[in-house]
Parts: structure tokens; sequence; C-alpha cells
């Protein structure tokens, strides 16, 4: 992935890198308030060894005192000093767990100790490290005694004495939080990028490309309110999704200049993904530009083209095909215009092979020459074979993909049962667009349709003004 995937991931997953993020930080926040305060107290032993007044002496000394105060760290820790400092102190614990709250280090080329001990109650933590020091400092008199009644030739003493601490040094709230925010900023961009790579949907005309190299002749934003206005084109010939369709006819008309089809066959991959309505504002908006449109209701099976256009749906294609009505007896003419529509007519047993027939062979040849153009609404490709074999009779195919509605593998099929046909593909037609966000469908309409009326009064309020 290069930098702008990753920035686009992140732009179009935010909400999850976010949520995360909060997640983490508030487990880091309930983690920092639930944990124990833990206090530390100090203390710092100096190692010597016996004077001298000889120089080489004094050397040997200090080289046998570094060398020993190294071993001098590691016993701080061991019963023969930490059980002498429980009996002491009366503490109801033992030498190992005590062991585990103390620290003692060395600073590099120094004979000094450094002794931490930690505890929930800075008092104890303060007597702990003075009754260490005190005790220490005996131990290793014992330890350096060779024979009895000989003074040791170490010395151990306590320069800086332990004190009460005031403020815990655990836990560290910034510190949590901040470790908190950087966890989850990388755990959420983690788990977005995870969704993104397992998100197989096509949501952007980027998506179809990873698919396949057939162009992407149109895109239809996505409308809310296309349930209860499908016709977006006549209800609101202004909008941007109307403007969509015109663009949409315009690229139609330049594919293929040099062989142009008559009969189009519009489908898609699944249910849901919008080939119907935007077969029937194509259509009209066809017909605006000039062109005399006859629309087909192909889909022999589940039936809306009529539906949405409020047109009667009694006897359609089927009637025809079968041979109980002509042609010209189901043609029926959308609101004065130049769309003329076929209806299914009565759901047939046998759809497939009745618009494989020859019967439907000849019908299409007849309306190709009545009309400038003959748009065929089909069944999606993946469950039925009907769209499939209309695209071997027909000029040429556009398949609908309805952005969110079908994955890549599906789009991909589809597109490998038209090949397996020898089906021609003329386009892609991205419907269902988001119009925010990443993948948002840009309309360079948006802002620039008709005046309102206020708009225009405002308009000549201002030049007035200016003029005068």
């Amino acid at each position: 992935m290069e930098l702008k995937d990753y920035i686009r991931v992140i732009r179009k997953r935010w909400q999850i890198i976010v949520a995360v993020t909060l997640v983490v930080l508030a487990g880091a926040a309930l983690a920092t308030a639930l944990s124990p305060k833990v206090y530390e107290a100090q203390t710092q032993l100096f190692v010597s060894t016996a004077g001298s007044s000889d120089s080489s002496a004094l050397l040997s000394g200090s080289n046998f005192t570094q060398e020993r105060v190294i071993s001098y760290a590691d016993v701080i820790t061991t019963p023969n000093v930490l059980d002498p400092v429980i009996k002491t102190l009366h503490l109801n614990t033992t030498a190992a767990s005590l062991g585990t709250q103390i620290t003692a280090t060395v600073p590099l080329n120094t004979v000094l100790i450094q002794v931490a001990v930690r505890n929930t109650n800075p008092r104890v933590a303060a007597e702990v490290a003075d009754a260490v020091g005190t005790q220490f400092t005996q131990t290793v008199a014992q330890l350096e005694s060779v024979n009895k009644g000989q003074s040791s030739p170490v010395k151990v003493t306590v320069v800086s004495a332990p004190t009460v601490p005031t403020s815990p040094v655990s836990p560290q709230p910034i510190r949590n939080l901040g470790l908190g925010v950087v966890l989850g900023l990388l755990l959420g961009l983690g788990l977005a990028l995870l969704r993104d790579l397992l998100d197989t949907t096509i949501k952007s005309e980027r998506d179809c490309s990873v698919v396949t190299d057939t162009t992407v002749i149109g895109g239809i934003a996505f409308d809310p309110d296309a349930s209860k206005n499908p016709l977006i084109v006549q209800a609101d010939p202004h909008s941007p999704r109307a403007e969509a369709f015109r663009t949409l006819r315009t690229n139609l008309q330049f594919v293929d200049a040099a062989n142009h089809p008559r009969s189009l066959v519009f489908t898609s991959s699944v249910p849901g993904e919008g080939k119907t309505t935007t077969t029937a504002n194509l259509a009209i908006t066809m017909a605006a530009g000039g062109a005399r449109v006859c629309i087909v209701e192909g889909d022999l099976r589940r039936p809306r083209l009529l539906e949405y256009m409020g047109m009667d749906g009694s006897v359609g294609l089927t009637n025809v095909l079968i041979g109980q009505a002509h042609l010209g007896e189901v043609l029926q003419q959308f609101a004065e215009s130049n769309v003329y529509v076929i209806g299914a007519g009565s759901i047939p047993p046998n759809p497939s092979e009745l618009l494989g027939s020859a019967a439907m062979i000849e019908t299409l040849h007849e309306l190709e020459s009545r009309f400038d153009v003959v748009i065929i609404d089909t069944p999606p490709l993946l469950p039925v074979t009907d769209a499939a074999v209309l695209s071997t009779i027909a000029g040429g195919t556009v398949v609908v993909v309805g952005a969110g509605r079908v994955d890549r593998d599906h789009l991909a099929r589809s597109l490998q049962t038209l090949e397996t046909v020898k089906g021609r593909v003329l386009g892609l037609v991205l419907n269902l667009v988001p119009i925010k966000g990443t993948d948002a469908y840009y309309n360079y309409r948006d802002g620039y349709g008709p005046e309102s009326a206020d708009t225009k009064s405002q308009r000549a309020k201002e030049r007035a003004k200016a003029t005068s």
C-alpha cells in the first residue's frame, strides 16, 4: 500500500480508529484509577575499605571495593538481610515477598549502592529502607570478618537516610493516558486496515478497476428518496442525480460510435442494485434528447418497471412471444413522450426459453426497426441466466453495479458469465454511490442549477445597489 492508500483508509474508517482509541484510552484511565498508589523511599550506601597511607594499598583497596560492591547489591535482597528487617519491623511477610519491593543498583564506576523500596504505605517504605540500610552494614561486617573477633576490612556507611515520600511513583496518569492514546491509534489503524482488506464490496470506481478493465460509463449518486420518486429525471430534472443520467446518455452515445448498438440489455449481478430505476430514468433522458426509445420489461420473474412508471401490465412481452398479441397492441406510450414501454405480461414457467427463442429475436429486430434505441430491463446475472441469454441477441450489455450491494467476486462472476456466452459488454454503471466520504460521487454540477426566485431577487438588489 502507498501513502495515499493509508490516507484513504484513515479518511474512510476514521470512526473505527476513533472508537478503538477511545476504548483503549478509557481502559487506561480505568486501570490507572483502580491501580493502588505505590510510594518509593530511597537510601544510599557507601562502601569503603580499611584506610592505609600507602598509595598502592589505597589503589588496591579501591579496586577491591568496586569489585565487591556489585556482589553487595545482590546480597541486599537475600534472607540474611531481610529476615532481621522483617523481625525488627514486625512485618507480616516473607523475605522473598519483601525482596520484590526492593531494588539495589550500583552506579557505574562508583562504590555507592542505591536502594529503593516501594510500598503502598509511604511510612512503611521509609521504615523498610532505613532498616535495610542499617542491617546491611551489619551483614557486610559479618560476611567480611575472616577470623572471629577480627574487624572487617570493608565498611558500609549510610550516606543518605530515607525520608517518608509524599507523592506516589505509580500509577502515572499522564504516562498511562499517553500510552493509551498511542496504543489506541495503532490498534485502531490496524483494525481499520484489516477491515478495509476484508471488505470486498464495491463502493467506488477504484474498486471496479480492481476487478475488470471494463470502463465505468456513468456514476449515479445514492438517493434515500429513490423509492418514493424512482423517476428522478421527471420529478426533479435539475437535480444532480438527473444530470448524472444525462451524462450516462452522452457517454453511451460515444461507446463504439462506429458500430453503435440499437438495443441495450441492462442487468446487474444481484438483486437490489437499482438496474430497473436506472433503465427507466435513462430511457426518459434519451427521449428528452430527441430519440424514440422503447423499454422492454425483460424481467419475466419479478417485473417492477411498469410499477415504477405507473402503467398497466395486463398484457406484454410474453403474450407477443406466444402469439396471443401483436407488438403494436402491447406498446404503451409514457406520459406523451417519445418513450414507449412493453411490460412483461403474464409470468411464464420458462422465462429463459422464451427470451432465447426465435420469436424474441424477431420481436427485437422489429423493435430496432421502429425505434432509435431499445432498452431491455433484465434479471440479475447470478441468480438466473435470462440476462446472459438476451446479451447474445442484443447489440450490447450494460452492467449496473450497486455500490455497497455487490462485492468484487460477484461482479467478476457476472462479467465472466457474459464473456462465456460472448456477450458484448459496453460498460459499467456505478449506482447508489455515497454522496459523502472518500467514496463519494462528486458531481461538479452541484450548486450550478437554475437560480431560485430568492437568489434572482437578491442578485437584482445587488446590481441596483452597485449602479446607484
